[in-house]
């Protein structure tokens, strides 16, 4: 007789203090949000990291539509020489291109590069499509995968040679219309990020060696993670005129003159199911924010054989309950595990809350409701405790935000001189804010010295100082140790 498993077989063996990565990747595995697949670096997502992704795809799938934009769908194979149309841009990507060489048993006439990114072949339809600035703006989004060749070691969600995103693609008449848009996607991303997944960001313009290639700028959305280490959730980019002028995209203006248009792009991927992962899981396992969460509510029944028909049907009453306001619910009424285990089990996969049902609850005509985030217990009357279901919900989806705001400021240094920047990001595990004068050279030499690289120069922050390491007139910025 096979051997049953036991909530300890299936939980964390690993507190998250003492060995982050493999704590993270044993939360990942426990809680069946994804597998290794057979490739190397490419992962499976399993219904319920699919889930994840679906309920942060369609927040934001909403919004997109809502600001004017439309989805499309464009090739996953790009031609090596259309690939290569734009300079710096290839520079950037082709190390990571995985090629087809051959079709069957026939080698191609030209290799086909796998979509790392949609620049290219996108672009070449447009400068099919664009003519007058009636045409414009053109706003499209694309959800698609992506293939990038990591060299590096992997890490499930967060480096994968395949993943999930979304990438929108604008064409505008200006430099004005291409800012505007950059800005407006960007706000979308932190609304996303804090809304929904409930961690804050530092929004910020990339320095010059760390913008996207072949932009003009790049704006960034960084988040500080639980172990200290910063990550980069979302990107938007004015491309300028550069891949207008590569692939000729040319519209009439007013007067019927020809002009290059300006253009942007903007994107998120799979890496913020990582994000979240990182940022409010604990050593029990995942903790979901409301929001983002497939099931916000289990309820577990206390059964025993005398009360088992009475408790099933309370538990299904509350079920059907909390279903009519639209709050996803599973009730786990098998009877082959022990309520113990059955909490252990929810708790690992991060339901945001638990609902307890027995007879003696029944009895004093209560629940109890078990938080995920912090474990606190409370009562609630039955014939209310759908009310009080969907004011626990917001006040949990609230408090994780809170924490993780409280976390952020608690972890975010000032360094007055280069010897207190080395010490910090060698000592301290968080941001460390300094003036920096955006020289190349200067941002090499700190990256080799102390692991720690440019994050953004933080919007708002209009302080300049001297360079922390050159002493040069610099802007403010964020250095970390990061993703």
């Amino acid at each position: 007789m096979a051997k049953k498993d036991t909530a300890q077989d299936l939980g964390l063996t690993v507190k998250k203090d003492e060995d982050f990565s493999e704590w993270y990747t044993q939360v990942i595995l426990k809680s069946g949000l994804a597998d290794y697949g057979p490739v190397k670096g490419c992962m499976v997502i399993r219904p319920w990291g699919y889930a994840v992704w679906e309920n942060i795809q369609s927040w934001l799938d909403k919004q997109i539509k809502a600001t004017g934009h439309k989805n499309a769908y464009f090739p996953l194979f790009i031609p090596e020489g259309l690939l290569k149309t734009e300079e710096a841009h290839v520079e950037g990507f082709v190390p990571e291109v995985a090629w087809i060489t051959h079709g069957g048993e026939k080698k191609l006439e030209e290799r086909l590069a796998i979509r790392p990114t949609s620049e290219t072949i996108m672009y070449s339809m447009y400068a099919q499509w664009i003519r007058s600035h009636r045409d414009l703006p053109l706003l499209i989004n694309q959800w698609c995968n992506v293939v990038r060749w990591e060299t590096k070691a992997t890490r499930l969600f967060l480096r994968t040679r395949e993943f999930l995103w979304q990438e929108g693609h604008t064409v505008h008449t200006d430099k004005k219309g291409a800012d505007v848009e950059v800005k407006k996607m960007l706000d979308v991303y932190v609304d996303l990020a804090e809304s929904q997944l409930a961690i804050p960001v530092i929004t910020g313009k990339k320095t010059e060696a760390e913008k996207f290639p072949g932009a003009l700028y790049t704006t960034t959305i960084e988040a500080l993670m639980a172990d200290g280490k910063s990550l980069q959730m979302g990107t938007s980019h004015n491309l300028g005129q550069n891949f207008a002028k590569a692939f000729k995209i040319v519209f009439k203006d007013e007067n019927e003159k020809d002009q290059y248009a300006w253009q942007t792009s903007w994107g998120v991927s799979t890496r913020l199911i990582g994000a979240v992962i990182m940022s409010h899981g604990d050593d029990k396992g995942l903790v979901l924010p409301p929001n983002i969460a497939p099931t916000k509510v289990v309820i577990i029944p206390i059964l025993f054989d005398k009360t088992k028909k009475q408790v099933l049907a309370k538990s299904k009453e509350i079920m059907k309950d909390l279903e009519e306001k639209g709050i996803s619910v599973e009730l786990d009424d098998r009877e082959e595990y022990k309520a113990g285990f059955k909490f252990n089990e929810w708790e690992l996969k991060g339901v945001p809350l638990r609902i307890e049902i027995g007879p003696k609850d029944i009895e004093k005509n209560k629940v109890v409701l078990a938080r995920r985030d912090t474990g606190e217990k409370t009562d609630a009357e039955i014939k209310t405790a759908t009310n009080a279901v969907e004011k626990l919900l917001n006040n949990i989806q609230k408090d994780m935000l809170k924490k993780s705001k409280e976390f952020l400021n608690k972890n975010t240094y000032n360094a007055k001189d280069y010897k207190d920047l080395r010490s910090l990001t060698k000592s301290q595990k968080g941001m460390v804010r300094a003036f920096f004068c955006g020289d190349e050279n200067c941002e090499e030499n700190i990256k080799e010295e102390t692991g720690a690289t440019t994050r953004c120069f933080p919007f708002n922050e209009d302080k300049k100082g001297k360079c922390i390491k050159c002493g040069k007139e610099g802007k403010l910025i964020l250095f970390a140790k990061a993703y």
